[in-house]
């Protein structure tokens, strides 16, 4: 008895060694960000993790005086601070700005793995209660700097995307679309809100984004995936990994885009009203893959998440297979890079940056947790041409970085993007605790 025991404790210590050892090697990129981005990206063969690679950016905020790193011909300030973990944000028609300070539910599940992201979590600064309240930011003035900071709507679950449609402000919990009667003007919220339709709450990717829909009648509505590769089953996966379509007056919602990991940012492309979003794709398959991307959406797409990233390239870790799904799947239409957690996206319709920036889409880039080196933690330009597509050749432009420090810990993580009313680009950071607002410099 006493050998079998001192067994099991050799093979524990073991492990435990083997763990430390990879913790302490975890995989490096063999490619720069730049090599895995674009409408061409170099798709290497993955380099399968039992144990993800963890690298983080220790949080730090932003001390009196400090701020992001504007591109040339820009300049950046503060437009509101004090907030806690601001994430999304939404204009409202006269011009004051809604904002989302959230975080995800509390987290489920012990052992090792639950044990493990709720630490990870902390890292990066997102192990904060969530607030669950939506704030309103007013800068009558102009000056760009919101002078009324005041609470709109509490009592909310992990709320994130919100829209305006007929008179009623929809706001997306985790868990829920409520909607509420909403005047222009308004300062606070007092209206109980009114259920539309619920889904799938929490899990691995808890927040929701949604926006009104080109027929001006409908709503799009984001959902992403509970898990890494429905490692928990794909019953786990119902109505999840999907842009829904929400049908308001009667209360439902059908499947409109399927097989997406983990899409927040939405918006309609200028000219032609067509659907983008961008997306988080997978873990664990090395540094240097999957990488994030941004893509048109059509009625029926699916991208191939869990079985298939890029266009068809098989993730044999995922059990049962699907062979026949291969065909189908759609490619992404534009690589932002591996594990940049692309999160925020607007169009430059009304940005007033100059002529740099006068036609593409910024991208919030919240930044990753699993790559060595550290990538993402800035706001990217990509230019798209005439016909509403990313311009060939062309990579990611910087527009907002500073974020991360040459000891690679954290002021900030850029979250939402939005242009504000006079042409300005809001940012949301929700480690900085910060909505900043970059406009073209003088």
């Amino acid at each position: 008895m006493r050998k079998h025991v001192l067994a099991v404790i050799g093979l524990l210590v073991l492990l435990g060694v083997a763990i430390f050892a990879y913790l302490a090697w975890p995989d490096t990129a063999r490619l720069d960000v730049a090599a895995v981005s674009g409408t061409r990206p170099a798709i290497t063969q993955p380099r399968d993790q039992v144990i993800p690679t963890v690298e983080t950016a220790d949080p730090i905020g932003w001390k009196a005086g400090e701020t992001p790193v504007a591109a040339p011909g820009l300049k950046v300030a503060a437009f509101a601070d004090g907030l806690e973990h601001p994430r999304w944000l939404y204009r409202l028609p006269n011009g004051d700005v809604l904002v989302a300070e959230t975080n995800s539910p509390p987290r489920e599940g012990g052992g090792i793995k639950g044990w493990v992201m709720r630490h990870l979590l902390g890292k990066v600064g997102a192990g904060v209660p969530s607030a669950n309240r939506i704030t309103l930011l007013r800068d009558a003035d102009g000056d760009g700097v919101a002078e009324l900071k005041t609470p709109f709507m509490t009592g909310l679950n992990s709320p994130s995307g919100m829209a305006l449609l007929n008179g009623q402000l929809y706001v997306a919990n985790t868990d829920s679309l409520v909607r509420v009667p909403y005047r222009d003007g308004e300062t606070k919220i007092t209206a109980t809100p009114e259920t539309v339709v619920t889904y799938p709450g929490g899990g691995n990717h808890w927040s929701r984004n949604v926006i009104v829909a080109e027929d001006g009648k409908t709503l799009y509505l984001s959902v992403g995936s509970a898990s890494n590769i429905a490692e928990n089953g794909l019953d786990a996966e119902h109505d999840r990994a999907a842009i829904l379509q929400v049908f308001p007056d009667q209360k439902k919602y059908r499947v409109f885009a399927s097989g997406i990991r983990n899409a927040n940012g939405m918006a309609l492309v200028p000219g032609t009203n067509r659907l983008w979003t961008v997306v988080n794709e997978r873990d664990m398959l090395g540094s240097d893959l999957v990488p994030d991307y941004m893509s048109a959406i059509e009625l029926g797409d699916n991208f191939g998440w869990p079985w298939y990233y890029w266009g068809g390239y098989p993730d044999v870790r995922v059990q049962p297979k699907n062979q026949e799904l291969q065909q189908y799947v759609k490619r992404p239409d534009y690589a932002l890079g591996p594990h940049v957690a692309a999160l925020g996206l607007t169009f430059a319709a009304d940005a007033k940056l100059g002529a740099n920036f006068a036609r593409g889409a910024f991208v919030g880039e919240h930044g990753s947790w699993n790559r060595k080196p550290l990538s993402g933690y800035k706001v990217v330009y990509v230019p798209f041409n005439a016909e509403g597509w990313p311009e060939k050749g062309v990579k990611p432009v910087d527009v907002l970085t500073g974020f991360l420090n040459k000891d690679e810990e954290a002021h900030g993580r850029p979250v939402a993007v939005i242009t504000d009313k006079t042409g300005g680009l809001l940012v949301a950071d929700d480690v900085g605790n910060m909505v900043w607002r970059v406009s073209a410099a003088k």
